[in-house]
């Protein structure tokens, strides 16, 4: 773009590729928005945000929510765009069926460059964190999704049925390919299994992506920052499956540098996130 080349003309260098976060807030920083921008700076990506809702949070539960209007969410992203070129966008908790077809809006109109739907609907500690129908809301939003990107409750919710082995897995990801997702990554980072697996559904061809578990506690944020990495990846110009595979290796090594010594008494947060692979 005419800007950046200027910029490159006249500092040596090319200014850093902007990410959009559409997300609540989680007081103990682990999660949210917090995780969402701590993993693009960790990536070289400049982060931008649009706040949702404001949680009263820790590692051990969610406590109170606060959600913002869908006008006020509206008045962020008209802001926000209005100033910087977004090269990829996520969601993460968008607290209500209004504020989803308020992202869907600006989506069906183009504002985000790549979309990575993260379709955050109970915390790991059982708070629901979404109000009305959440299926019937995610639904619209999933036909601009680069890539959608839920855990095995969130998959089950959003294809009807359940979502327990890898079998369910795939069919899981095709079924929301079939929904209007370009491509769809199921996580099965909540299964009891021999590793960490995760399916991605791509152009109608499967791919899985597996890493060794790692054992800890300090696992809450790890959805926010594995879709923030991915969005990152794209935003830096990978393709979805190559985006994929670097944000699942980004997620392995920062629960890896994260496993001991941890924060809170509850489910700790990612507190070292791996270093930038460049």
């Amino acid at each position: 773009m005419a800007a950046d080349d200027e910029a490159v003309r006249a500092h040596g260098e090319r200014p850093p590729r902007v990410a959009l976060t559409i997300a609540g807030t989680d007081s103990g920083g682990g999660a949210g928005i917090a995780a969402d921008l701590r993993t693009f700076a960790a990536l070289g990506v400049f982060g931008t945000l649009v706040v949702t809702a404001v949680t009263a949070q820790n590692t051990q539960a969610v406590s109170g929510v606060e959600i913002l209007s869908p006008a006020f969410v509206d008045a962020q992203l008209d802001a926000v765009l209005a100033d910087f070129g977004i090269d990829a966008a996520k969601t993460g908790m968008l607290a209500t069926t209004a504020i989803v077809e308020t992202v869907a809006q600006r989506a069906g109109a183009g504002a985000f460059g790549f979309l990575v739907v993260d379709p955050v609907m109970v915390a790991s500690s059982g708070s629901p964190l979404i109000a009305g129908d959440a299926s019937a809301a995610y639904r619209r939003l999933l036909p601009y999704a680069t890539v959608v990107t839920p855990n095995l409750a969130e998959a089950e919710v959003l294809v009807g049925r359940r979502v327990r082995d890898e079998e369910a897995m795939a069919e899981a990801a095709m079924k929301l390919c079939r929904m209007g997702a370009r491509a769809a990554l199921v996580k099965g980072g909540h299964r009891k299994a021999a590793d960490a697996a995760d399916v991605l559904c791509l152009d109608g061809e499967l791919t899985w992506f597996r890493a060794p578990w790692v054992t800890t506690r300090n696992v809450h944020g790890t959805g926010c920052i594995l879709s923030a990495a991915l969005t990152a990846y794209l935003a830096r110009g990978l393709g979805v499956r190559e985006a994929t595979g670097a944000a699942k290796r980004f997620l392995t090594a920062s629960l890896e540098r994260s496993a001991a010594g941890g924060l809170g008494h509850g489910a700790g947060p990612l507190h070292r996130l791996a270093p930038d692979e460049g």
